[in-house]
């Protein structure tokens, strides 16, 4: 039996649950701040925070333009258009077919990785992944009937499978710089790519916000959120994925919505005899895909 690379394994789980505990502090940022200008205080406040992860290890090559190249990509597509399909996508749409389509994610990780990775696919981890997008999305179809309900448009849906599209690429763009740079300096680099692109939009929304409007709790959250959501999940994600095919690292994506229920339940939320059967599901999906088996 191959050895099983458990700190990857809790690399991507904390990574991916760190993501989902702070769905809900991102709502009630978004109520305080204008979209772009919470993005740029965002990227700003983590850049002061990564400043010396940006120094180039002496171990570590000079960047070449392919390395440029997808860093920009990286941020490009994880940080910043995913960012903007994810929000006018679920604006259009009901969050029962936003989860459904949003579990697809696990599933074109693994497609895009075999297409550009030429990563091997085997039975097992087929069947992980079949497992995890099938329990997330029972979970989305459980909401219905619970107030979850809305109209969901064209627009809408195909804004949040060019979500899922931006996620998977931010994988496996991923994967191919951890071959390398470093973790820190992966996530310090795209994180000024970040603040460079969502810059204009931020000074213009700044210009007519009235900064003495948020509370300081707003920005005591502010900060707790700029330095989870662009320092530390990043960081464990990158360092996690440099031991694991990006197919199989994709399925920790599960632990997203998992986590997600669990500050719910933690508010006082009730989950239904449905959505656990899911979770477990899911879990067992992330199970199938990781536990190694037996080699002669």
């Amino acid at each position: 039996m191959h050895p099983i690379p458990w700190r990857a394994y809790a690399l991507l789980a904390a990574s991916t649950t760190l993501v989902g505990s702070y769905v809900g502090l991102s709502k009630l940022l978004v109520a305080a701040f204008p979209v772009f200008l919470l993005a740029g205080l965002r990227f700003g406040f983590a850049a002061v925070l990564m400043l010396p992860w940006l120094k180039k290890p002496a171990h570590e090559a000079p960047l070449d333009a392919r390395s440029r190249w997808l860093l920009f990509l990286e941020s490009f597509l994880g940080n910043f258009l995913f960012s903007i399909c994810m929000l006018f996508g679920l604006r259009q749409s009901s969050a029962v077919v936003a989860g459904v389509i949003l579990a697809g994610i696990p599933a074109a990780v693994a497609l895009l990785s075999w297409a550009v990775l030429r990563e091997r696919l085997g039975g097992r981890t087929l069947a992980g992944i079949a497992c995890a997008v099938g329990g997330i999305a029972l979970v989305a179809t459980g909401r219905q009937g619970h107030g979850y309900e809305g109209e969901t448009t064209p627009v809408g849906a195909l804004l949040l499978i060019a979500a899922v599209c931006c996620e998977a690429c931010y994988v496996v763009i991923g994967k191919q710089l951890t071959a390398g740079l470093s973790p820190k300096r992966i996530s310090a680099l795209i994180n000024l790519w970040g603040l460079a692109l969502v810059t204009p939009l931020a000074v213009w929304q700044g210009l007519s916000f009235d900064f003495g409007a948020p509370r300081a709790l707003d920005w005591g959250l502010l900060a707790y959120y700029s330095a989870t959501a662009s320092v530390i999940t990043v960081w464990l994600w990158m360092a996690g994925l440099r031991g694991l095919p990006a197919a199989k690292a994709g399925v920790f994506m599960v632990f997203l919505p998992i986590s997600t229920a669990l500050v719910g339940l933690a508010l006082g939320e009730v989950l239904s005899t449905q959505q656990a059967l899911a979770y477990g599901l899911a879990l067992v999906g992330v199970w199938l895909a990781t536990w190694p088996a037996r080699v002669r």
